[in-house]
């Protein structure tokens, strides 16, 4: 059995919708949970307008009876409020656009002239609508969900920013603390810090503020982290069954993600093998152990039983409020580029859409391994039932 997993849907558009297929039977359901994920997305400080419009909320259209999941597909909607002011131009029904309201004006660092080129259209909202990151909304409602069982597995999955634009967080303040406090912190912070800091919290958001002001975006760095992985995890067997190379490949499919390193990653290119490689030792209490863990939880395309640590890096959002030069598409002039509402920092919400993601690629890996219909009999192979 393999978890498969897709989204639908335009920004401007009725909704966003997330389809699952291979998710076990019987697993309860936490709508709440699900929720409450899709608020945390929503947060942040330096989000923009869009926020204060959508409310996200997750309604399930099948594969959920009575609260239970069916082990059929699951689809599920986050419905756009404000579709009701674009449905002139979002409709799906025949149409004729004016020269006005079309967009000609494509965004440097968007998918904007790109898409345009490759579909040969004649307005930039084509591609733009199915490109924003508004689509996150359905990976996070999905991932949820599959956050939710690994939960019941024992395995969390967190998140928290290291870094928005030039300012980072002092490793030396989070260093000696585990990642679930780190994560714990973070869920007290606009800014998801790991570390409880009122001074460092203001300097983040006058930073913010001032770019702001400059009609400027930022970009960031964050981690993501799940413990209590099953060791074996993944394979090395063949290229595109390792797990490091399924997450990594499931970082950089979110938008604006630009980097991905797991463990010591970059850091680890430029130190000696003795600095780099996790020593293994062994005791009755705890079997094979090792004090450190700059690989990362994964050895081999595989989870080596240590906390998978993935470290992503996200560019400055393209819209700009101070435009960048860019060219009118249909008469070729130089222009400045169009404006779409945006945020001027969306790093912690990035992170959440990190959980999401990884949360879906190990479930992903736990069925394939694990091999269950029924959310049940997945507990007992884990001995937890």
């Amino acid at each position: 059995m393999a978890l498969r997993f897709f989204t639908a849907g335009e920004s401007h558009g009725k909704g966003i919708f997330a389809f699952l297929e291979g998710f076990p039977a019987n697993f309860p359901v936490d709508f709440d949970f699900v929720n409450s994920e899709l608020a945390r997305r929503q947060g942040g400080y330096g989000r923009g307008g869009r926020m204060k419009i959508e409310k996200d909320k997750v309604e399930f259209l099948s594969g959920v009876r009575l609260g239970k999941t069916l082990g059929s597909p699951i689809l599920m909607a986050v419905w756009n409020r404000d579709y009701k002011n674009w449905m002139d131009i979002m409709k799906p029904e025949p149409g004729k656009l004016s020269e006005e309201k079309k967009v000609l004006k494509p965004r440097p660092g968007h998918a904007d002239l790109t898409g345009f080129v490759k579909y040969g259209f004649d307005d930039v909202r084509n591609v733009l609508e199915r490109s924003s990151a508004r689509e996150t909304a359905g990976r996070v409602a999905a991932g949820a969900l599959c956050k939710d069982l690994l939960r019941h597995l024992g395995i969390f999955i967190g998140s928290y920013v290291v870094a928005i634009g030039e300012k980072q967080v002092d490793v030396r303040l989070y260093e000696k603390l585990s990642l679930k406090e780190r994560f714990e912190n973070s869920e007290s912070s606009e800014l998801r810090l790991p570390v409880k800091n009122e001074l460092l919290e203001e300097t983040f958001k006058n930073y913010i503020d001032d770019m702001r002001e400059k009609g400027e975006s930022l970009g960031g760095i964050f981690e993501v982290f799940a413990v209590n992985v099953p060791v074996g995890l993944g394979t090395y067997v063949q290229w595109d069954r390792r797990l490091d190379g399924k997450i990594a490949r499931a970082m950089m499919s979110i938008q604006a993600i630009k980097g991905v390193e797991i463990g010591y990653g970059f850091k680890g290119a430029l130190l000696p093998g003795s600095r780099v490689h996790d020593e293994i030792f062994y005791s009755k209490e705890k079997g094979f152990y090792r004090e450190t863990n700059r690989a990362g939880g994964l050895e081999g395309g595989m989870a080596n039983g240590e906390p998978v640590v993935v470290r992503c890096a996200m560019k400055p959002i393209p819209t700009l409020y101070k435009p960048l030069r860019s060219v009118d598409l249909k008469t070729l002039e130089p222009y400045e580029a169009s404006i779409e509402r945006s945020d001027i920092c969306a790093v912690p919400a990035a992170a959440v859409v990190a959980e999401a993601m990884l949360a879906i690629t190990i479930l992903g890996e736990i069925v394939e391994s694990y091999p269950s219909d029924d959310f049940n009999r997945l507990l007992s192979f884990f001995n937890l039932k």
